[in-house]
Parts: C-alpha cells; sequence; structure tokens
C-alpha cells in the first residue's frame, strides 16, 4: 500500500515516515508540507492513503477535497491535533475515510493506514475492472 504524509511540522512528517517505512506491507510515496505540494505528489504517485493534518497549509479541507477528485480510490486520514466536531464535520463533508488525534498509538494509526488501504485497493481494482468492461 501506498502512503502519502501531509504534515507541515518538519519532525512529525520525519517521524510518521520512518514508522510507515519500517512496516513490509507499506510503501512511504512521499511527504509533503503544503497543499499544492501535496496534490502534486498524490497525482504523480497515486497513494492509496494519504495522512493529512486538518490545519495544512493550504487548508486540509481543499488538499483533501483536491486529492480526491485527483487520485480515484485514494483514501484520505486526517491525522490531527483537532479532535473537536466542527472540524470532524468539516473534514467528513469533502469526502476523508478516517479521523485520528494525534497521540494515538503507532499500532492504532497503522492499523488505520492498513485498513484505508485495502478500501482503496478494493476500489481501485473495482474500478480497473469496469473500465475493462
Amino acid at each position: 500500500m501506498r502512503v502519502l504524509i501531509c504534515d507541515d511540522n518538519d519532525m512529525l512528517r520525519a517521524v510518521l515516515a520512518e514508522i510507515v517505512e519500517a512496516q513490509p506491507d507499506l510503501t512511504l510515496v512521499g511527504g509533503a508540507a503544503e497543499a499544492d505540494e501535496a496534490i502534486r505528489l498524490a497525482i504523480a504517485r497515486r497513494p492509496h492513503v494519504v495522512v493529512l493534518d486538518v490545519r495544512f497549509p493550504g487548508g486540509g479541507p481543499y488538499t483533501a477535497r483536491e486529492i480526491i477528485r485527483a487520485v480515484p480510490g485514494v483514501r484520505i486520514l486526517v491525522f490531527s491535533a483537532y479532535g473537536d466536531q466542527g472540524a470532524r464535520t468539516e473534514m467528513a463533508e469533502v469526502g476523508t475515510a478516517g479521523y485520528l488525534v494525534k497521540g494515538v498509538s503507532n499500532a492504532q494509526l497503522l492499523a488505520e493506514v492498513r485498513a484505508l488501504g485495502a478500501e482503496a485497493l478494493t476500489s481501485t481494482a473495482s474500478v480497473a475492472e469496469r473500465d475493462r468492461a
């Protein structure tokens, strides 16, 4: 499963990259610090899962919406310090698939990435099958 990490905190982005890279079933396809970079990387590298901060420079909702529009089947996992209902609702309305508040265990984060990645793989296979028909 291909994973893209989008957070403006360089240290957190590096830690998340290490966590993903240590998993034999996950492939880190990049890290982005702002919206345009994230969208560009998503289009070029076609991740299955994007881990995205809500208060991402350029806008978390904007970034999520544009990536979902450009990469069929992608799943967006919101990973944010903000756990309030307003932030959750705002991100759900643009089509994100999961929401975790920063501070969860690495095991919880990886479990959610894998679950969403499995959904993305199933969705991508369905799209490819439909396109062949």
